[in-house]
């Protein structure tokens, strides 16, 4: 409530006389009754004297400002309250969700089939550093990196091809594919895309030729360094 009388005004007005106030949208001056500010003064009811009428009341409650989404960085406006209440701003799902998948620190998802790749390429090179789903590399997730060689692997699923989820969601997910071979080849990593999106289930001979096309390229790479 924002007063346009004083003290001495206030207690000379009888109870049904009307007292000025300023708007809080529309900076405008308005008046209402004695008995309405008593009462939002005594907190007997809820402020209903900050604004002039229906429509500022309306406007105050859909007030917008620009922020920044912090997966795109698009701009994009979002109501007052929910800038407020929320730290981090998203243009859309999609990228909400790259962004959480992208940042998470547990209940990382992973399919059988990297399951099973990393079981076997322990069991081949047990001595040779390899980190699974690891973000410490270039601060987004890769599926396998092998630190020593500075190589890398992504397993690219139907999702990073087919717009399961819509045609928002996939560019997302492009986008983040474009990000992340970018970073790469600025922190000197050499990176290995293969589609995975065939398939759909573990089948051991499948995953077998996967298996052989990570183990061509590790073999090569340390008979260099040796």
């Amino acid at each position: 409530m924002k007063p346009l009388y004083n003290q001495d005004e206030f207690k000379k007005a009888k109870y049904k006389d009307v007292l000025p106030l300023e708007c809080y949208c529309c900076g405008k001056q308005f008046w209402t009754q004695k008995k309405r500010i008593k009462d939002v003064l005594s907190e007997n009811t809820c402020d209903v004297v900050k604004y002039c009428g229906v429509a500022c009341v309306g406007r105050s409650q859909n007030k917008s400002v620009e922020v920044t989404c912090d997966n795109c960085g698009s701009k994009v406006r979002k109501k007052l309250a929910e800038a407020k209440r929320n730290n981090l701003h998203f243009c859309n799902k999609s990228c909400q969700a790259t962004y959480r998948n992208t940042h998470k620190t547990k209940g990382i998802r992973r399919s059988k089939l990297e399951i099973w790749i990393e079981s076997r390429i322990g069991e081949i090179y047990p001595g040779l550093p390899a980190i699974f789903n690891g973000k410490d590399a270039i601060e987004s997730e890769l599926d396998i990196y092998f630190p020593t060689l500075y190589f890398a692997v992504e397993l690219n699923g139907l999702f990073h091809y087919e717009p399961i989820f819509g045609f928002d969601k996939l560019q997302c997910i492009k986008n983040n594919d474009k990000r992340k071979f970018q970073a790469c080849i600025e922190r000197g990593i050499e990176l290995c895309v293969i589609d995975t999106s065939q398939l759909t289930y573990l089948k051991i001979e499948k995953a077998e030729v996967i298996l052989n096309v990570i183990c061509d390229i590790v073999g090569n790479k340390l008979k260099e360094n040796a």
